[in-house]
């Protein structure tokens, strides 16, 4: 009883183990062939900068990060559903289209709300940066 129990713990764990490896495999196929990922990696890579530079709260600090999540997030969904649109739908089909264009405005809704967001936390202090500049 003990050794089953033992067993299933080890294949769980490897489970588990093949998991984080296919989702490290999802992400390296993003970045190397969707140029808005790696846009939007370097739009997080820069806020986390600006963040570091301006020493934001910590608050300010959750609110980066999500919109930083959100919109990877929302890209790699986004990147998985018009790969398997176009396996199921290879020629151009309207639904199809429509089905793309749903995925992408959702990334667009998830770009705007970070941007807005990073302005409303950075604005402010790169305007007293360039105010005290001056």
């Amino acid at each position: 009883m003990v050794q089953k129990d033992y067993e299933f713990v080890f294949l769980s764990m490897k489970r588990l183990i093949s998991s984080f490896g296919f989702a490290f495999k999802g992400l390296r196929y993003a970045a190397k062939t969707q140029p808005n990922f790696r846009i939007h990696l370097a739009a997080g890579i820069t806020a986390v900068t600006l963040g570091l530079c301006f020493k934001i709260s910590t608050a300010e600090w959750l609110w980066v990060m999500a919109c930083i999540a959100l919109v990877l997030i929302t890209e790699l969904l986004n990147t998985g559903l018009e790969t398997l649109t176009d396996l199921v739908s290879p020629t151009y089909h309207e639904k199809a289209g429509h089905t793309k264009d749903a995925g992408a405005a959702a990334v667009v809704i998830a770009a705007l709300f970070s941007v807005i967001t990073g302005a409303i936390i950075f604005l402010p202090k790169i305007i007293i940066l360039f105010g005290h500049a001056a």
